[in-house]
């Protein structure tokens, strides 16, 4: 059994570590696809790597709910892994809500890049 510093201590690795994956999955889909579908990705991963649960009731530690509620849907059912589920899924909710509202305030649709591949399509049309 771990001891509350190693408990502690783990929870700021796990912590740090999900956090770490979040930003570089950022990083590289910045360079690959658009802001909203970006965010929306980061947003929703950041949500299942850091929502915690409780392992089974009565536990005063907590765990990542994704693997608490795959360990128990495997192991014992939809029904025993309801407790971990409901907390992803409310997580998983908000993160959904929260890339839809930067979209809606913040993200807009680059106009230049779209009226360059206009012209450049023109251009090689008229070429040919």
């Amino acid at each position: 059994m771990l001891t509350e510093e190693s408990y502690m201590t783990a929870i700021y690795a796990y912590t740090a570590a999900a956090v770490m994956i979040a930003l570089l999955l950022a990083w590289w889909l910045l360079r690959r696809w658009p802001n909203f579908w970006t965010a929306l990705i980061v947003l929703l991963s950041a949500a299942l790597l850091l929502t915690p649960a409780y392992p089974q009731p009565g536990v005063e530690t907590m765990a990542p709910a994704f693997i608490v509620g795959g360990f128990e849907l495997l192991l014992n059912g939809p029904e025993a892994a309801q407790h971990a589920i409901k907390p992803l899924s409310i997580s998983c909710a908000v993160a959904l809500g929260a890339a839809v509202l930067l979209r809606l305030l913040f993200i807009r649709p680059n106009r230049h890049k779209a009226e360059e591949s206009d012209e450049a399509q023109g251009e090689q049309e008229s070429v040919a």
